[in-house]
């Protein structure tokens, strides 16, 4: 039996198979608005192996110039991010156990042969909320650790519907997907993994 870290949690096939199609319509839309870019590393300028955008309030961005960072604007277009789909708001308050609203929905696009090495999210100024992390499309073997990289990890499987949420103890885990499984779902016609990552980025105000 696979024991997770402490904060990780996975609930498989959350979203069911009409969802996924009803969600992935509206993250098409997203990208129509705010086309996928490449990103770049900071300092080498390097490029990611995904294609990424963001909808919501904020977005995350990097480049070789300015680092991580989150931002109101598209870096490409320098348009305003759309909105988050009302159905991953819905999500959010089902499975996050957080009061506030996320504020970043940060899109992902793996091609068969994309990854992503083994990171924390650590530029958000609310560490009190959780990641939540949807999947759509190929199956990936998601690698998950503590809160250093000489913390053991475990690895698993996600597919299409997964959700996980890094949140408490785990909200700094090191994480990454060490790759993806071609041709394991047809939600996409030309193959390939989205992910969804929400986040809530600024401390809520006190009032």
């Amino acid at each position: 039996m696979l024991v997770l870290p402490s904060g990780i949690r996975h609930i498989p096939g959350l979203l069911k198979p009409a969802e996924q199609e009803e969600l992935l319509a509206e993250i098409r839309a997203v990208v129509l608005e705010a086309p996928l870019y490449l990103p770049t590393m900071p300092r080498t300028g390097k490029p990611m192996s995904v294609r990424m955008t963001n909808c919501g309030a904020l977005g995350w961005v990097t480049d070789k110039e300015r680092g991580y960072r989150y931002q109101e604007m598209h870096p490409i277009t320098g348009k305003p991010w759309p909105p988050i789909p009302q159905r991953l708001l819905a999500l959010w308050d089902e499975v996050s156990d957080y009061p506030h609203p996320p504020e970043a929905c940060l899109v992902n696009f793996y091609a068969q042969d994309a990854k992503m090495g083994l990171h924390q999210d650590r530029d958000e100024k609310d560490l009190e909320a959780p990641v939540v992390s949807v999947s759509l499309g190929d199956d990936c073997l998601f690698r998950v650790g503590g809160t250093s990289r000489s913390k053991r990890t475990v690895s698993f499987r996600l597919s299409s519907g997964d959700v996980v949420v890094l949140g408490r103890q785990g909200r700094l885990a090191f994480h990454g997907v060490d790759r993806v499984y071609p041709n394991t779902s047809t939600l996409l016609r030309n193959g390939g993994r989205i992910n969804l990552t929400l986040r809530r980025v600024s401390p809520p105000r006190a009032f």
